[in-house]
């Protein structure tokens, strides 16, 4: 007899349906699984033959043959242990046929538990899209299943609650759905910066359009202290977001014990000495690299020009496309990287170029060598860079307060909602992701602001991407201010964010 057990494969992020077929044959006793499985895999042939002897069950004498199709994709991991007990068990008629509209996933311990799995959400998700109604997981993992709408979720614990379920005597209560609600994260407040109403203002840009920014300034300016307060203004997460960033730290294995959802925008701060596999991913089973767990958040890049030029290279296509494609012998994956960049990082290599009060040892040679650090393709990409300088004896002295990060806050998740409504038939949700079509639509100025922006782009000497940006930006400030139209002053203060183009430094 041939038990069929619907199951899940994943590649990256991508989810495909499985089916763990197990045949009990005559012949001499032994126990084979094909369909491309890796070591981990075949290795559940000692876990299943332990789990079934200690919960009870007679493990059959015969020849047991175990397919995972479809046989072109590669299986990995402990997972299919639960379906392959289940499916031995079936065919052997100690426990009921499983419905061909459920599917299960699962490790096993010896004593038949069922261990914590990576990557449950996706599965869920592709499930779900494939008509599965029913997906008995780990009791860990239930929360994080039961996120997907529409799909019954059964926590499973051990072998013997999951068998008296299936024979009818106690059935295991589904885990329940809980609707989401996006957090704000425990963060440093912006009200604590003194002065710096520039870096300040830039960075409120920043994350009310997505834009990445390049903060420039001397040691102790305060380029960490703004960094570090960023996440409490960022946006709340929506729940699309949310299910992209939780199905990225779920197949990473990084969600949080006891969480099901990520609720808050991601923050990751990588060290400068980090590899490139460890910024894009990789690995010989590719993984998600930081560009990715940093998805519908922020990565802040601290002393950028002391990264590996390599590792910076990497980031330009993910820049552009909002996903990287990981190619390895045994696999190819894409993962989604659509992120926000802040970076910092010193003048030159003392940090003291420019300061008004210190004096910069760095020779013009040494100048150029550290600014050579950093490629112009790469700049190039970057939204927003600004100067992030001493403040004053007087300013310390007065600390006048600003506005607090609840209030900042308030005002980019207006500045958010506008731009969601107007792109919502277009497939974004910012507009650091405009395309050249849809700016022509949505980022026309007005006469003077025309002007201006023509004398901008010829003085400047701004590239076609460039060019871009500063409008991408001006847009940005007008949706800050509640007006439809890009008018001449929005150019004006996108222009002061572009600190480069206007050689003021570098």
């Amino acid at each position: 007899m041939v038990s069929k057990i619907n199951s899940c494969v994943l590649a990256g992020l991508s989810g495909h349906t499985a089916t763990v077929e197990t045949d009990l044959g005559r012949g001499l006793p032994r126990f084979d699984v094909v369909g491309l499985p890796d070591a981990s895999v075949k290795e559940s042939r000692d876990r299943v033959y332990a789990a079934i002897k200690n919960c009870g069950f007679v493990y059959p004498v015969s020849r047991i043959t175990v397919n995972l199709a479809p046989g072109e994709l590669k299986k990995e991991g402990p997972i299919y242990d639960l379906p392959i007990l289940v499916g031995i068990l079936a065919a052997s008629k100690q426990l009921p046929e499983v419905p061909a509209t459920a599917a299960m996933i699962g490790e096993l311990s010896l004593e038949g538990k069922l261990r914590a799995a990576n990557g449950v959400l996706c599965m869920a998700m592709h499930l779900k899209s494939a008509g599965i109604e029913e997906f008995f997981v780990p009791e860990e993992n239930a929360a994080e299943a039961a996120m997907v709408k529409g799909l019954t979720v059964y926590p499973v614990r051990d072998i013997q609650q999951l068998a008296a379920h299936l024979k009818g005597e106690t059935l295991i209560t589904p885990a329940a759905h809980t609707e989401y609600k996006p957090e704000v994260p425990d963060s440093l407040d912006f009200v604590d910066v003194i002065g710096q109403e520039t870096a300040k203002r830039a960075l409120i840009i920043a994350a009310a359009g997505g834009h990445h920014a390049l903060l420039i300034g001397t040691p102790g300016s305060g380029k960490s202290m703004l960094a570090k307060r960023l996440p409490s203004i960022l946006p709340d997460l929506s729940e699309q977001e949310a299910l992209e960033v939780t199905g990225v730290y779920s197949v990473a294995g990084m969600l949080p014990k006891g969480q099901a959802m990520i609720k808050s925008r991601p923050v990751r701060a990588p060290h400068h000495s980090i590899s490139v596999n460890g910024l894009a991913g990789g690995g010989t089973h590719p993984r998600p690299g930081e560009i990715s767990l940093a998805h519908n958040g922020v990565l802040f890049l601290d002393e950028l020009p002391e990264f590996h030029r390599d590792a910076l290279e990497t980031l330009r296509q993910p820049l552009e496309d909002g996903e990287v494609t990981i190619s390895r012998v045994s696999a190819t994956c894409t993962y989604p990287s659509r992120f926000m960049m802040i970076c910092a990082m010193n003048p030159c290599r003392c940090g003291y170029y420019g300061h008004p009060t210190k004096s910069c040892t760095c020779s013009e040679h040494q100048l150029r060598e550290y600014r050579k650090r950093i490629s112009g393709p790469l700049l190039d990409r970057i939204d927003i860079h600004v100067t992030v300088a001493p403040l004053p004896y007087e300013e310390l002295e007065k600390r006048p307060k600003g506005e607090t990060s609840a209030v900042i806050r308030e005002k980019i998740n207006r500045a958010r909602k506008i731009q969601a409504q107007r792109y919502k038939d277009h497939g974004i949700t910012t507009n650091a992701q405009l395309t050249p079509t849809l700016m022509e639509k949505f980022c026309t100025p007005d006469q003077k602001g025309q002007a201006l922006l023509k004398a901008a782009y010829e003085r400047l000497g701004l590239s076609a991407r460039g060019y871009d940006k500063l409008l991408k930006l001006a847009r940005t400030i007008a949706d800050l201010e509640g007006s439809a139209e890009i008018q001449a002053q929005h150019i004006a203060e996108a222009v002061q964010y572009r600190i480069l183009d206007r050689e003021e430094i570098m």
